[in-house]
């Protein structure tokens, strides 16, 4: 017999008031013009005795060990044997004790009270389950693979009762696991808790399941790193529900999304909460135009913006494939109509003067750029054009048209820069600063700076999964390289709640949490492909790549870390750059590559970044307000 904690008392309680109700109109429903004297007496001299022999077998059966909001057709099934077994005892005891009163219990008011105490016991858990949620049959026998579930909140129960209700899914699942230890020995769906992450070691060891299902949407990369590393070890397979960002923008079918655990999983950070009302106040009803609209960030942030409802969101993208592909996305599979797809190059001064012109945005997110850290440093006009040059252009058309918010997509790399991506995006942060700082402009502008985002086009993690489908080697450039990360949706999220705070030429930095080894990232990879880097797949190190630094910084030197109103976002502060200086130096790096001057634009570039004219520090005063 199990014990009752406190926080199931209640129930206890409650079944005792059934039990007497029950006991007390069987009697009265036994004999039509009242209970005669004898039998009442006999009614009131057992109620106790018999409210505590049932209680003790319900206890006995399990029935504090459930949740009633989760109550299945298992769970009913287990409440009606209990019931029984409750009545039978009581009644012979009752029975059996007529001597004492003289009147023996007669049958009829057993199988009445068996009757209402049932109808008693299953109608107060249905009404308990229909009042907190749908309730939903489950089936009697699920076949398939032998589960353990990591979780018993609500994911866990909506994942355990679809695998019940579907067997045709291929999972039973067996017990579940939780560190929350009021959850100790409860039953989802019938469906025991066996007890936390710490003894699941001998619980695998013990009875080994097919696979351990993580069904934890905002379990930390930590907690999944545990679960892996305990499965791994008794070779049992891992698999997980997605993050509550994919959760979010995916299919409610939760059963549906079971995957195996991907390093993105291992390595994600604790759910960021995004104020959501402070995001919709300013998008909600407005025309947003995203630049770079097909790339990893710019699909994102046209995803996350669909949700909040804008009138209009105008995609802005030089690549045919990327924009028809995210318009495909946005109008066929989300529903979202209010789409208009512009294919073109956001440094185009005459197109872009077109595209304001006809759509009015009042809110622009700037995420086209290169990035390719290597392919920049082979082409530093491009790396210029492309990036310091055409957001120049943006800024200028947004201010012409009165755009009222203007959001800078930026890099951890414009961080004392050293490489062309890094010096293309510092300049960037500069045109926003000096923007934002001019008194005869209404256009709010920001930048967001912020670390490598994890399986983005072109990153690392592709990579290491190509050459680890090929068998290996993995090439990682050397053994003590770190690299700050954050996943698409969780880095896009607090790059719209930036625009939301939206100071005036403002840069934003969001919190990266600890840098992560690169190498560490490739054998993490390796492990949860079912392979060892040891002995399966070679890691080899090729050397630091022209341009790269070892460690990437988020703060420029002399930048001062502010805190916002968001926990996750920083506030770097500086005097601002003097506009003048900026545009006689932007003007001169045009010049340069409309003429090709490739040698130029790299002396002018780096002179540029090496003493950048500010405003005077007495300004820093005004940034921090």
């Amino acid at each position: 017999m199990i014990p009752v904690n406190r926080h199931r008392l209640w129930q206890l309680l409650a079944d005792g008031a059934l039990i007497a109700i029950a006991w007390w109109l069987a009697f009265w429903l036994r004999f039509d013009k009242g209970v005669p004297g004898p039998y009442h007496r006999l009614m009131i001299d057992t109620i106790l005795v018999v409210i505590a022999i049932k209680l003790a077998i319900f206890i006995a059966f399990g029935f504090y060990n459930r949740w009633w909001r989760y109550v299945s057709t298992r769970d009913m099934w287990g409440a009606a044997r209990g019931v029984t077994a409750a009545c039978i005892v009581a009644d012979l005891v009752v029975y059996f004790a007529h001597p004492v009163h003289g009147f023996p219990l007669p049958r009829s008011i057993a199988v009445l009270d068996w009757l209402i105490l049932l109808a008693f016991v299953a109608g107060t858990r249905l009404i308990a389950r229909s009042l907190i949620e749908r309730p939903g049959a489950a089936s009697l026998v699920a076949r398939g693979k032998e589960v353990i579930v990591v979780g018993a909140g609500d994911a866990a129960q909506l994942v355990v009762r679809e695998m019940l209700k579907t067997p045709a899914g291929g999972y039973t699942p067996i017990g579940l696991i939780d560190d929350d230890p009021r959850k100790k020995n409860i039953r989802l769906h019938g469906i025991r808790v066996l007890g936390t992450t710490q003894d699941l070691p001998h619980i695998l060891r013990d009875n080994p399941p097919d696979e351990v299902l993580i069904a934890i949407p905002s379990a930390s990369g930590e907690i999944r790193q545990q679960v892996v590393e305990i499965a791994q070890a008794a070779n049992v397979a891992v698999k997980t529900l997605p993050g509550l960002y994919e959760l979010i923008s995916g299919d409610l079918n939760l059963a549906g999304q079971i995957r195996p655990v991907q390093v993105e999983d291992v390595l994600g950070r604790e759910p960021v909460e995004v104020d959501m009302g402070s995001i919709a106040k300013y998008l909600s009803g407005e025309t947003v135009l995203v630049t770079g609209a097909g790339g990893s960030i710019g699909a994102e942030l046209c995803r996350q913006i669909a949700r909040v409802g804008p009138a209009r969101l105008v995609l802005v993208e030089h690549s045919e494939a990327a924009l028809f592909d995210i318009e495909r996305e946005l109008v066929g599979e989300r529903d979202f109509s209010a789409v208009a797809t512009v294919l073109g190059d956001c440094g185009d001064r005459a197109k872009m003067s077109q595209v304001f012109e006809r759509y009015k945005p009042g809110v622009v997110f700037h995420a086209a750029a290169y990035k390719h850290v290597a392919l920049l440093e082979a082409n530093p006009l491009e790396a210029v054009r492309n990036n310091t040059l055409a957001t120049r252009v943006m800024a200028d058309v947004a201010v012409e048209y009165g755009t009222q918010r203007f959001v800078l997509v930026s890099t951890d790399k414009a961080a004392n820069p050293k490489n062309l991506l890094g010096q293309s995006k510092a300049l960037c942060e500069w045109i926003v600063e000096a923007y934002g700082h001019r008194k005869d402009i209404s256009t709010r502008f920001v930048a967001v700076r912020f670390g490598n985002v994890l399986n983005s086009s072109g990153s690392v993690i592709p990579i290491f999964r190509r050459q680890i489908e090929k068998g290996g080697p993995v090439t990682v450039t050397h053994p003590d390289m770190t690299r700050y990360f954050m996943t698409i949706p969780e880095a896009v999220s607090l790059v719209v709640q930036a625009g939301a705070i939206g100071g005036r030429g403002q840069v934003y930095v969001l919190d990266m949490g600890e840098p992560v080894k690169i190498l560490d990232l490739a054998v993490n990879m390796i492990r949860l492909s079912g392979r060892d880097p040891k002995t399966d797949i070679a890691i080899t190190f090729v050397g630091v790549r022209p341009g790269e630094k070892l460690h990437e910084e988020l703060w420029t030197d002399g930048e001062t870390v502010g805190p916002t109103s968001h926990p996750k976002i920083l506030r770097a502060a500086r005097p601002p750059i003097d506009a003048d200086w900026l545009d006689e130096g932007l003007g001169d790096l045009e010049r340069m590559v409309e003429r090709g001057e490739t040698l130029d634009v790299v002396s002018r570039l780096t002179a540029m970044l090496r003493d950048p004219r500010r405003a005077g520090a007495a300004v820093l005063e005004d940034t921090l307000h």
